[in-house]
């Protein structure tokens, strides 16, 4: 026996110790990968190959120390919308200063300049917007959150859906006047916005003619459409109106016989829609008995054709409580951003404080074909080398990469109670080890003392 084979063991043992140890101490390390000791043991080779091998062996070496990529469980609900953890395959691409690095801790959040790090100040890679909005996928970049407010929209286009009771009668006061509920049998608004984003409400009184007949009358905040300065009368009022006929079962007639006639800053387009135009956006300058108005410097119509779109193809005159069933328009205010969120395919959801959303980047994932090549690089991070092959990336949920988990990471793999048996196991390996050299050591002394 060599004394050789039992500090090869020695050592074996203590690679393993320190392998498991490393392992224990990064039980809670968001996104470590385990490590297990891979050893290989050792003969001399005969002469040539002249001979029968009869070498007993030269002991152990350690074959590698090979990391575990197993997934690890995920701890969600962690309160940061920029806590990510990848479900499946793939790596957050990080850029240290140029260098890139690859890891599974999806622990970001911003810096001063909207980029999103990490805590080393390393930045998570992905796709970016271009001028339009549009995510430009192909060449990575430093993800950054645009955290300047929405420029408002006009609204160019409405749609409104609603019923008209059939069995309503005719108002009894003939001239219609916003300011008496007799003289109408509906009323609902639609909010609007200038080119400025201010508010404002269209509103839509609707009229009992005669059988299957109405007329809507149109204001915008209780003014004329076009004159937001003069006193609303009766008069100017009605000019901006739209008589609706109903065929027998109730749906409106676009065409024809009893199509829409429209008039004042209300006209009929050729799909059978509204188009109010001419708006002038007005502010209230003063209240009580004399209410004044003036222009307030916004564009009140920005559509193709100018102005607003008014889509009301889905009304009808049935026998049930008149009422706005459905509503929506394209316009809003100016809005600050007030959250943040990352669906499963990595796109950046920024939410505003006008109700509005758009998706403000994608977080990409990166994989290799041989992950147990990559190089440690610390802060649990990974390098390229040759034998992981080149980095391919995506975005998530494209070819065999993962999808993400917004407000969560991924714990360590590391199973604890499997490594203490194995600190135990290379505890007794280093102990046994150490007894053969104490054995080697007393047969060397007996033949000493034989001679």
């Amino acid at each position: 026996m060599s004394f050789n084979i039992g500090l090869s063991g020695l050592y074996a043992a203590n690679k393993s110790l320190d392998v498991t140890g490393n392992n224990i101490a990064n039980v809670a390390t968001t996104g470590f990968k385990s490590s297990r000791t891979e050893f290989q043991d050792q003969y001399a080779q005969s002469i040539r190959g002249t001979s029968g091998n009869v070498n007993s062996g030269s002991g152990v070496v350690v074959g590698a120390v090979a990391q575990q990529f197993q997934q690890g469980n995920l701890t969600t609900g962690t309160g940061n919308s920029l806590d990510l953890a990848i479900n499946g395959n793939g790596f957050f691409q990080l850029s240290n200063n140029g260098e890139k690095l690859y890891t599974r801790a999806g622990a970001f959040h911003t810096d001063k300049d909207g980029f999103v790090v990490n805590s080393s100040g390393m930045n998570l890679q992905g796709y970016n917007v271009d001028e339009n909005g549009s995510v430009v996928v192909g060449t990575l970049s430093n993800l950054r959150v645009d955290s300047s407010n929405l420029a408002p929209q006009t609204t160019s286009s409405i749609t409104n859906t609603a019923n008209l009771n059939s069995t309503s009668a005719i108002p009894s006061i003939t001239v219609f006047n916003p300011a008496d509920t007799k003289s109408y049998n509906l009323k609902y608004d639609t909010p609007v916005y200038d080119s400025q984003g201010n508010a404002h409400k269209l509103e839509s009184y609707f009229v009992k003619t005669g059988v299957n007949t109405w007329d809507m009358y149109s204001l915008i905040d209780g003014r004329t459409i076009s004159d937001p300065v003069a006193d609303p009368t009766a008069t100017t009022l009605a000019a901006d109106k739209v008589s609706l006929t109903f065929d027998a079962a109730g749906k409106l007639i676009t065409s024809g016989t009893g199509a829409p006639v429209a008039a004042g800053d209300v006209s009929l387009n050729t799909d059978g829609t509204f188009q109010v135009t001419n708006w002038v956006p007005g502010v209230q300058t003063s209240s009580g008995t004399t209410v004044t108005w003036a222009a307030n410097g916004a564009d009140g119509f920005t559509g193709t054709p100018a102005g607003i779109r008014l889509d009301m193809l889905g009304i009808t005159q049935t026998a049930a409580a008149s009422g706005l069933v459905t509503q929506s328009q394209n316009g809003y205010a100016t809005g600050q951003i007030s959250a943040l969120s990352i669906d499963a395919t990595g796109n950046m959801f920024a939410t505003y404080t006008n109700g509005q959303s758009k998706v403000i980047g994608q977080v990409s994932l990166t994989n290799f074909a041989n992950v147990q090549g990559l190089a440690s690089a610390g802060g649990t991070n990974w390098r390229e080398t040759f034998s992981s092959g080149v980095p391919v990336s995506g975005a998530p949920q494209s070819g065999t990469l993962g999808y993400l988990t917004g407000q969560a990471l991924e714990d360590s793999n590391v199973d604890l109670t499997a490594e203490l048996v194995n600190l135990i196991k290379a505890q007794s390996n280093y102990q046994a080890n150490a007894k053969t050299i104490s054995t080697q050591s007393t047969i060397m002394q007996t033949t000493i003392q034989m001679t």
